[in-house]
């Protein structure tokens, strides 16, 4: 029998505010010491009050209003009441009859088109501890620097039906967060992590099967990778005439295997009730208008405004808008691009878009260095005015492609501009056809055993000759016209 999976998602981010979510201890998720960033409040002393961070409740506000949700006037903090070692308290403040934001959606890429997906709710709650395991001495460390973080519960309906559509919903998710300034949901530092609710049933049921909760994915190729294997599970389990129980399951991305961790408990179990210390929350009018006038252009729209302004390919154009600065870099170099390819003089018959030289060059070669550099786009040393110009010399044939990684790498460390670095490092392109073929001619002289292999029908000698040139001039000579220019030399050469 077919099935069909029916998947819905919880997804929490924690909030970059200043403070923690309650009390006045820093949230600096960069802390190396444990338990530096504690006070009375976060660690559940008695007698101690909370106070509501109103930050955080303009952040969750913000996200809200980019996913199409309603912000109620009212909302209220309630108690979730279990017991866990990284839970100071024995409870944790959260929100459960009146979150900050109901409803909503978000439309994500599907095998079968656009897929709609409904946000049921986005909440606003605390952070626990973290706990580490030290199998060797026997015993288990609460660090509760990241206790009383403030973190927002995003819950979506269960309209999700892959593994990819996961992943889909979670990147999108993850810029738009970022895109409002919300978190910097940063996966490998835990700051975004992904539950996924997964059911089976026959394929055109509408009722829902047996709930499998995993918890706590930390990468959205691990959540496409977890539905994946739950997936096959669970149909294994069902043609085999088993039932599929309702619980909790953890991911071990080293098996690729989803464990089990305890019974799935319901709302009922937490024995929720209104936090007794925090008054309920009057969202004003005015308060959400001036959120909504902070959002900026979100990234959906940008991709499709950059794909028509520019003319750029989607997937490059994904590049750019994945990180909110690097896309507001692009845009102000590409108009110092345009302003420089318009003083250089080249034939424009001959040269490049030097937007799409730009987009390539940001999207290439500057991306790669920012990975293995850990840099960002908003402390680039490149200037967009420089960043343009480089862009410019490269459509216009001033210099060559190679001598463009060259200069942007030299920038890159040293923040220099461009023409000077050219200039410095003697990288304009040759272009005289006269001193291309001399240099082509010493090349050919100083490797005879190339000429003769050449000669003897090993084509891949005369691309041997070329990187020579290439290497003797520094990358200043076009690649395909020293190609040509060593081609008539072997064959005029040829007896």
């Amino acid at each position: 029998m077919p099935y069909e999976a029916v998947i819905g998602l919880e997804i929490h981010a924690e909030l970059n505010t200043r403070t923690k979510m309650f009390c006045s201890s820093l949230n600096d998720p960069d802390e190396k010491h444990p338990n530096i960033n504690i006070c009375p409040v976060c660690m559940g002393h008695p007698g101690t009050l909370p106070s509501i961070n109103r930050d955080a409740v303009a952040k969750v506000i913000a996200t809200g209003l980019a996913l199409n949700g309603a912000i109620d006037e009212f909302s209220q903090f309630d108690r979730k009441n279990y017991f866990y070692p990284d839970l100071p308290k024995g409870y944790q403040i959260s929100q459960y009859e009146h979150p900050l934001v109901r409803g909503g959606h978000l439309d994500i890429a599907a095998e079968t088109g656009t897929r709609r997906v409904r946000i049921t709710r986005i909440h606003l709650e605390e952070d626990t501890g973290r706990l580490t395991h030290d199998r060797r001495n026997g015993v288990s460390l609460v660090d509760f620097n990241r206790a009383g973080v403030p973190l927002m519960e995003l819950v979506t309906e269960a309209d999700i039906r892959t593994g990819e559509e996961v992943r889909a919903f979670g990147e999108a998710l993850q810029q738009i967060v970022r895109y409002v300034g919300a978190s910097d949901a940063n996966m490998e530092k835990g700051q975004m992590r992904v539950e996924v609710n997964i059911s089976l049933r026959p394929a055109g049921q509408k009722k829902f099967g047996t709930k499998v909760e995993i918890k706590n994915i930390n990468s959205f190729k691990y959540a496409a990778d977890a539905v994946a294997y739950e997936i096959r599970r669970q149909t294994d389990l069902l043609e085999r005439g088993g039932k599929v129980a309702q619980e909790t399951r953890g991911w071990d991305e080293h098996t690729g295997v989803s464990v089990p961790q305890r019974s799935k408990e319901q709302a009922h179990d937490y024995r929720y009730f209104p936090e007794p210390d925090l008054p309920p929350l009057r969202l004003t009018a005015d308060f959400v208008d001036a959120i909504r006038r902070t959002i900026p252009e979100l990234p959906a729209v940008r991709r499709a405004r950059i794909i028509a302004e520019y003319g750029l390919e989607p997937d490059m154009t994904d590049t750019l808008i994945r990180d909110r600065e690097l896309a507001a870099y692009f845009e102000a170099a590409a108009s110092e691009a345009r302003r420089h390819a318009a003083d250089t003089g080249a034939d424009a018959r001959a040269a490049k878009d030097p937007v799409k030289t730009l987009a390539g060059l940001i999207t290439g070669d500057l991306v790669r260095i920012m990975r293995e550099k850990t840099a960002s786009a908003e402390y680039l040393r490149i200037t967009p005015e420089n960043m343009g110009e480089l862009a410019a010399y490269a459509a216009a044939g001033k210099i060559s492609n190679l001598a463009a990684k060259q200069i942007l790498a030299e920038m890159f460390a040293s923040g220099g501009d461009p023409s000077d670095i050219v200039e410095r490092m003697g990288l304009w392109q040759i272009s005289s056809e006269a001193d291309i073929e001399s240099i082509a001619r010493h090349i050919v002289a100083e490797n005879p055993k190339a000429v003769e292999d050449w000669r003897r029908g090993k084509t891949a000698s005369a691309q041997f000759l070329v990187g020579q040139i290439m290497k003797e001039s520094r990358g200043a000579t076009d690649p395909s016209v020293a190609r040509e220019t060593v081609l008539a030399i072997l064959k005029s050469m040829t007896p």
